[in-house]
């Protein structure tokens, strides 16, 4: 079991008891992969979760008369998940915007932060703004103040953004010089410096932001409630007393105290945060880039099925025409392929093997899936020479044909017609499957969908547009090959 898993059904026992002893749950939600100071297993009981957002899920409880239960939940889809009702409150390093307070119940804030830039101590004194990055790499989480920031600095100063889908490798590609700098939240930036020898954070002021608890749009009363709890917090010190505990208290949070206690109202967005787009305004923003996206998609996808199906036909034909040892290590191949998953090959290619070979992530990509790919190729292959009636063969052999004429002329043509159906299966499988090679910063369709949905807070029209570009891209080739198949048949 993984150590989310063990946390997460330490959590759930908890829960348990207290719904067995009739008392009430202040369900809160949060991605624990965010890691700590916001909320991670603790190392030294893996059944437990640690972080200042799981304290202070634990104060708000206490507070409410109930007890916390975890729920677990991806931090892009903590809005989506607040609105089905998921859990009662999301806390988990939310940032506070115009267009979170438009869509949810969002609490009072209880964190102020700072974007801050690191690059290598190397390159302190030539990369101190985003105006000295021009045509550089800077790495960032997506649908983030953060994120915004990099994208109009990719107007302004031509800077290229890299989104990734955690807090911990941009810090580490860093190091290894995949990209040039990073820009995230001070409290993971001091992270990054002390787990990666090397690093500094400048002191250019890029932003500031605050942390936020969200809610359903409906569950006002419950805000309201939970708002008296952090301000009474803020003037008692328990807040304060949670931040210093995680290292994370700085001057900055006390003029944020002071202004939410004297304001009358709950918004307290930094006023250089962006209003709130429509749905449709944002469509016409984001299309052009789910245009790119999928183009991307197509690029890689139809490079690396052409990988595959080389790789797939060699193996095929190894395993059929070669010897005993031959064939038992592609059979490895195969087996080692198919049984485990493409999601941890992409991670092996990039992360792991970082240290032996750093490969660009589209080229990693496309390995990653041109090898798993293959050795479902050549399962297809390997089927289809098998299913060539043996007199045919025999009678390419009594004509005189070599090995390789009759593989050519006779096996291999009607090898081909058997395995069409299946080839094309397949390359829409990986069509689709193309979207797993974000996890390596390859920003393809649905990673900017899932970016324009998560800017939104709604999935209906990215996912509607991101479906109609997919059967845009598959259907050609589906309709392409009936065709074929259809001429041979009259053939």
């Amino acid at each position: 079991m993984t150590v989310v898993g063990v946390a997460a059904a330490g959590l759930i026992a908890l829960a348990a008891d207290a719904r067995a002893q009739g008392v009430a749950e202040l369900r809160w939600g949060g991605d624990s992969e965010g890691g700590a100071p916001f909320v991670e297993a603790d190392p030294q009981d893996p059944a437990r979760l640690v972080g200042f957002d799981v304290e202070i899920a634990g104060l708000l409880a206490r507070a409410l008369g109930r007890v916390p239960r975890f729920v677990q939940a991806s931090f892009t889809t903590l809005e989506a998940s607040a609105v089905r009702g998921d859990f009662d409150i999301g806390l988990s390093g939310i940032e506070d915007t115009p267009a979170r307070r438009a869509r949810l119940a969002v609490t009072v804030p209880y964190y102020e932060f700072r974007e801050v830039l690191t690059v290598r101590e190397a390159d302190r004194d030539r990369f101190r703004t985003l105006a000295d990055l021009r045509g550089r790499r800077v790495a960032t989480l997506g649908a983030t103040l953060a994120y915004e920031i990099l994208v109009a600095a990719e107007a302004e100063h031509g800077v290229v953004p890299v989104t990734y889908e955690d807090d911990v490798h941009p810090y580490s590609d860093l190091v290894l010089g995949r990209v040039d700098a990073v820009v995230l939240d001070e409290v993971l930036a001091a992270r990054g410096v002390r787990r990666n020898p090397g690093l500094v954070n400048q002191d250019t002021d890029l932003g500031v932001g605050h942390y936020v608890g969200i809610l359903a749009p409906d569950e006002t009363a419950l805000r309201d409630r939970i708002n008296d709890i952090l301000k009474q917090a803020m003037r008692d010190g328990r807040l304060e007393a949670i931040f210093r505990h995680w290292n994370t208290w700085n001057e900055d949070q006390p003029r944020l105290y002071a202004r939410v206690l004297a304001s009358t109202g709950d918004e307290m967005v930094p006023a250089s945060a962006a209003a709130p787009l429509g749905a449709w305004e944002a469509t016409r923003r984001y299309f052009p880039s789910l245009l790119q996206a999928a183009v991307i998609t197509l690029v890689l996808s139809c490079i690396a099925m052409a990988l595959a199906i080389a790789l797939g036909a060699a193996i095929a034909s190894g395993r059929v025409y070669g010897g005993q040892p031959l064939g038992a290590l592609l059979t490895g191949y195969v087996e080692v392929m198919r049984g485990t998953p493409l999601l941890l090959q992409l991670f092996v290619l990039y992360f792991g093997l970082a240290s032996v070979v750093q490969l660009p992530a589209f080229v990693a990509a496309l390995v990653g899936l041109g090898l798993n790919y293959a050795a479902y190729e050549s399962e297809i292959y390997r089927g289809a020479l098998e299913a060539v009636p043996q007199g045919q063969l025999d009678a390419a052999r009594a004509l005189g044909f070599t090995e390789a004429q009759t593989l050519a002329l006779v096996r291999g043509p009607q090898a081909f017609r058997l395995a069409l159906a299946p080839m094309t299966n397949d390359f829409v499988a990986l069509l689709k499957d193309s979207s797993l090679v974000s996890v390596i910063t390859v920003v393809e369709l649905t990673k900017q969908t899932s970016i324009f949905a998560a800017n939104i807070g709604s999935w209906v029209v990215p996912g509607a547009l991101c479906a109609a570009l997919y059967l845009a891209l598959s259907l050609p080739l589906a309709r392409l090959a009936r065709r074929i198949e259809k001429g041979w048949r009259r053939g």
